[in-house]
């Protein structure tokens, strides 16, 4: 992962270290084994979390079909609650369900802004803290 994405894999390490979560990033993620692991895992007893970590200066992201599909197996063997971790640079962090991703034509994923804002969570509500609610 680039610079950037290991700054900001440490910032939500502490962010969830403050919260009350023993976290860390997984040191071989990102090619260094073939294990499915995740950027970043999280728990605190009760709550359990897998996150794959993707930030960009731009406004999407592109994240190839594979590192999914191993957050998934992570996930479902941990029993952890998989997400993808949104950091667009100078906005809140937004987390984003497997389910809500945007498949591309060749059959990996995309997360832009708008899907980020409109179906991604903030870190209260992954985090087991309180629902926000938006008004129309």
């Amino acid at each position: 992962m680039s610079k950037t994405g290991s700054v900001e894999e440490r910032d939500l390490v502490n962010k969830l270290w403050d919260a009350g979560f023993g976290a860390m990033r997984a040191p071989a993620s990102g090619g260094a084994t073939k294990r499915p692991l995740p950027d970043v895992l999280a728990g605190n007893g009760e709550i359990y979390l897998a996150i794959e970590v993707k930030s960009t200066r731009q406004d999407h992201i592109y994240i190839d079909h594979d590192k999914i599909a191993n957050l998934k197996e992570f996930s479902d063997i941990f029993g952890a609650t998989p997400y993808v971790g949104a950091k667009f640079i100078r906005k809140d962090w937004r987390f984003i369900k497997l389910e809500d991703l945007h498949v591309t034509r060749t059959e990996n994923y995309r997360v832009n802004t708008d899907l980020a804002l409109t179906k991604g969570l903030d870190f209260e509500e992954i985090i087991g803290g309180s629902v926000q609610t938006k008004l129309i």
